[in-house]
């Protein structure tokens, strides 16, 4: 079924007869499951830090990049690493500010600790981005296919980063509700989200980039006004992205350069040249024998189904959004156990499935596909324990 086929008028939230707004028929059914995987996860990270002897709940807090986003929220930017192996200097540039900035103001404001206000932000955030999930599932498609992108985004191996002091949940919520905006056509919001996306991750310039396709293709195609919230919104996409990259820039005395060579310290750099032959040299043989392997298999599955996405003529800023993030996955070097995370915000990639999903929820399927995913989410959320806990390997 192709997209152009199932589209359905559904206008999102809506107002009731007593004044009150309701948003999409089934999304807290679909919140609830959303909720109940991810709370399993964080049980399964706290016993596992139980298990290994550290404080409770140690690896919801500093699991890797989470110790920098406390450390910046603590004490402000200017921290830096040098590796005595390759001599490189690593600072905290590389993070961008928003998520550490929401981290103090949440701790100050109800004098928790800077952990603490992290996962809160953390948790609100991703319940917001399945909520934004669900509602542009429910526009474009239906309940079923709405619910299974929920449950699929819930249960993906990587999806344990959602629950740690992480920047993903902030990053896919802004995303999704700009995406939901410009689908709408409510330009300015978008855009405004869009540029709080690229104060938050290197790649919240994939945001940016699908509004300002989809405003162009607005014009362009469609023949629509040049109206000034369309051009408004358009511009306000990258400012947050192109400020943060100019500022760090300053700092280090080349403005237009001083991002890529503190990137570059972190061995993250385009490449786009010889990016794709990095899946397999990027493989080891002293690299982890689980997360390599997994890793790879996310990221050759989310290739494929990006096709089926462009397949399915799936709403253009969806695919401008996906493609984006997928091309910086693929192109760009670093640690390859790290690149399911990257690909986590792109929940246009889990549309071809959940169709797949809901195909079979409406045929009944027979206990053992229902026992089998069961089998599968399990193994999924114990993996992200290992991921969290565990693994030798980055995040």
């Amino acid at each position: 079924m192709s997209t152009s086929s199932a589209l359905r008028r559904s206008d999102g939230p809506r107002e009731t007869g007593r004044g009150r707004m309701e948003g999409p028929p089934g999304v807290l059914r679909a919140l609830a499951v959303f909720a109940a995987v991810r709370l399993t996860g964080v049980v399964l990270v706290v016993l596992t830090d139980l298990c290994a002897g550290r404080p409770f709940g140690k690896s919801l807090t500093h699991a890797w990049d989470s110790v920098w986003y406390l450390h910046i929220a603590e004490h402000g930017y200017g921290h830096w690493l040098r590796i005595t192996s390759s001599g490189a200097v690593q600072t905290d540039w590389a993070f961008f500010p928003l998520y550490p900035g929401l981290i103090r103001a949440v701790s100050d404001l109800l004098h928790v600790t800077a952990g603490k206000a992290g996962l809160l932000i953390a948790w609100s955030s991703a319940l917001i981005a399945a909520y934004g999930i669900y509602a542009l599932g429910h526009h474009l498609y239906d309940r079923t296919v709405a619910t299974a992108l929920v449950a699929l985004w819930a249960v993906l191996p990587q999806s344990v980063v959602l629950t740690l002091v992480y920047t993903e949940p902030l990053f896919t919520a802004c995303a999704v509700w700009s995406l939901y905006a410009v689908l709408r056509r409510r330009w300015l919001t978008a855009g405004s989200l869009a540029m709080l996306a690229g104060l938050i991750r290197p790649n919240g310039i994939a945001v940016a980039v699908a509004v300002t396709v989809a405003a162009v293709h607005e014009v362009v195609r469609r023949r629509t006004r040049v109206t000034p919230t369309l051009l408004v919104g358009t511009v306000l996409g990258p400012l947050g992205w192109v400020g943060y990259v100019l500022w760090v820039g300053r700092q280090t005395g080349d403005l237009f350069r001083g991002y890529l060579d503190v990137q570059s310290a972190w061995d993250s750099r385009l490449d786009p040249a010889v990016g794709p032959l990095r899946f397999l040299q990027s493989m080891p043989l002293q690299g982890s024998a689980v997360t390599y392997p997994v890793a790879l298999v996310v990221v050759v599955a989310g290739i494929v189904s990006f096709c089926l996405l462009c397949l399915d003529r799936a709403p253009l800023p969806l695919v401008v959004f996906a493609g984006v993030l997928l091309l910086l996955v693929v192109a760009v070097s670093g640690p390859f156990s790290s690149k399911p995370r990257f690909l986590l915000p792109a929940f246009p990639l889990l549309i071809p499935p959940a169709q797949a999903l809901a195909r079979a929820w409406r045929t009944r399927p027979p206990p053992r596909a229902r026992l089998l995913c069961g089998g599968l989410t399990a193994l999924s959320l114990l993996y992200g324990a290992y991921l969290a806990a565990l693994s030798g390997q980055a995040l």
